[in-house]
């Protein structure tokens, strides 16, 4: 595990809230130079630790008013990597886990309307042979939506 100290703690909170903060703006909050932060930017790129930035996408404003998770049941353990790779293929599946528990497979699934969400169960889901059984959550709310603190 790379070794961070607190100032790289500082730049990963801002960088969280906002990746487009100037590294000036915060080597001036920091009491350092711009350099220096772009050196531990660029050291905690190299790491791993930061991945990439990413822009976030109000769903509802594009019409997505549905999500929904749904666990699934697979026939046979071994059956996970080929299901995963027709659930890829899915475009209103918008992320996978790998479970313990009642389920195999954990997904979220994104769609505008309950109809489409219907369409998406009957027309792909559960067409796929490998799986026995899902059960399907709809969301109401988001309340907590955070990235993990530094």
């Amino acid at each position: 595990m790379p070794n961070i100290d607190n100032l790289d703690q500082q730049i990963l909170r801002v960088l969280t809230k906002d990746a487009r903060t100037p590294y000036a703006e915060m080597a001036k909050n920091f009491g350092v130079s711009p350099g220096t932060i772009h050196v531990r930017v660029e050291k905690m790129r190299q790491s791993g630790i930061i991945e990439g930035t990413k822009v976030i996408i109000d769903e509802r404003k594009l019409g997505y008013d549905v999500c929904c998770f749904i666990g699934i049941i697979l026939k046979s353990a071994k059956d996970y990597e080929k299901v995963i790779k027709k659930l890829e293929t899915f475009a209103e599946v918008v992320e996978a886990y790998y479970t313990t528990g009642n389920y195999s497979i954990f997904i979220k699934v994104m769609t505008h309307t309950i109809a489409e969400l219907h369409s998406v169960l009957a027309t792909k889901i559960q067409l796929i042979d490998e799986i026995q059984s899902t059960e399907t959550l709809i969301s109401m709310q988001n309340p907590i939506l955070r990235d993990i603190k530094p």
